[in-house]
């Protein structure tokens, strides 16, 4: 059975319709920034084997960039929401990672519990 993600603008649609970016949680530094801080945004990931925030863009449907919680161990979708809700509730709440308000409801199906 294939996995499912739910886009808050389209519904429940198959995971090969989307394009993971990747993690979410880097925010770019500002443009007179040191070369430290540019180079670890640019360079340094962690690997996280467990629950993320990642971009994914509704590349198949809306073609919206959205944030969706997801497990890497086991490829659960938690949430999904669209990034530019997810950004507004970061700015929000400076220095810390925020928690969107209304999360579409997660369609995961495959390995892990959903």
């Amino acid at each position: 059975m294939a996995s499912l993600i739910t886009c808050p603008h389209c519904g429940v649609r198959p995971k090969e319709e989307f394009t993971i970016r990747g993690d979410a949680g880097p925010v770019r530094p500002a443009p007179e920034a040191k070369f430290a801080a540019w180079d670890a945004y640019v360079h340094l990931r962690d690997n996280v084997r467990g629950v993320m925030k990642e971009h994914w863009q509704h590349s198949g449907g809306c073609r919206r960039w959205l944030v969706v919680e997801r497990d890497t161990f086991n490829h659960a979708v938690h949430s999904v929401v669209d990034a530019a809700e997810f950004a507004q509730a970061s700015a929000a709440k400076p220095g810390r990672k925020a928690a969107p308000a209304k999360p579409a409801k997660a369609a995961s199906k495959g390995r892990g519990k959903a």
